[in-house]
């Protein structure tokens, strides 16, 4: 189902993002973890590339078992790094011909050891350039792209930040989704920016919740170092063993989950590690046991 069709069909759209298993046992717990997950009814799953497109074959390979194995409508990740138009052109030509209608437009991380990001030669230096070609070249294609609340922290200036997001809107873009955040503030003056901007498109909140202290500071690495809010620092802290860091950090997820359907979110995404009690816990902790229920 086209990525626009199914937002305008849900006033909040719940979805999932999952990663590229290393190994055939990992794949199959990944699929018990979408299996799990799946009475929460989500309006999609997205599954990740990984920095510089190292994943890109596992990404391929769990977008089309996904596809063939489920009713779920499935998003790959595609980013400019690592590839070419006519790579990124034979990409969306084999995602049409088998189904898979939606992507994520990013321009990706450099990768591991390069001191920043190069493009491809004949390949898109910007998100808003693929985002521009895929419009062109595949229209039925939906498109999603990448918003950051707090700021992307390679572009300092906000008011630039905000022009560059409109760039890939402009480009034909049908939805925003961010990175993750935890104070819903940044959310709201970030969307109430876009809207000064002129950017109309829905607006999809990323969250995480907080599992242990290791898997706090690792968030900051994966999130390109999302802030984390004196208040749940304290609590994290107090609570001092895992099993209670976990506790907090699916109370305070909880809490952002329903004050952000209290006002009004396109949608809320989900970024899992591939796990699903912590999201079983959040969802059901806040009445949520079948994403049509949301309103």
């Amino acid at each position: 189902m086209h990525i626009a069709q199914i937002l305008k069909s849900k006033k909040t759209a719940l979805s999932f993002e999952f990663f590229p298993p290393k190994t055939l046992e990992g794949f199959d717990n990944l699929f018990t973890t979408i299996s799990e997950l799946s009475y929460l009814n989500p309006a999609y799953v997205s599954v990740t590339y990984g920095a510089g497109g190292s994943t890109r074959e596992k990404t391929h390979e769990l977008i089309s078992r996904i596809q063939r194995e489920t009713d779920l409508t499935v998003i790959s990740h595609l980013t400019c790094v690592g590839h070419s138009r006519a790579q990124i052109n034979e990409i969306l030509t084999n995602y049409s011909n088998n189904g898979i209608t939606n992507i994520l437009a990013l321009r990706g991380d450099a990768p591991k050891g390069d001191s920043g990001f190069t493009p491809q030669e004949n390949g898109f230096a910007y998100a808003s350039e693929m985002v521009e070609f895929a419009r062109t070249k595949f229209p039925a294609m939906g498109i999603g792209v990448a918003g950051f609340p707090e700021g992307h922290p390679l572009t300092p200036n906000r008011f630039l930040e905000i022009d560059y997001l409109k760039a890939k809107v402009d480009a034909g873009a049908d939805y925003i989704c961010t990175q993750l955040f935890f104070d819903n503030r940044d959310f709201y003056d970030f969307r109430e920016r876009c809207e000064i901007a002129g950017i109309t498109v829905p607006i999809i909140a990323g969250i995480m919740p907080i599992t242990s202290i290791s898997n706090m500071k690792r968030i900051g690495e994966l999130s390109l170092g999302s802030r984390v809010p004196g208040k749940l620092l304290k609590s994290v802290y107090r609570a001092q063993n895992d099993e209670y860091v976990e506790k907090v950090g699916i109370h305070w997820a909880a809490e952002q989950v329903n004050d952000l359907i209290e006002n009004g979110v396109a949608g809320v995404h989900f970024y899992t590690l591939n796990r699903s009690r912590q999201i079983h816990q959040i969802c059901e902790s806040i009445g949520l046991t079948n994403s049509d229920q949301i309103r």
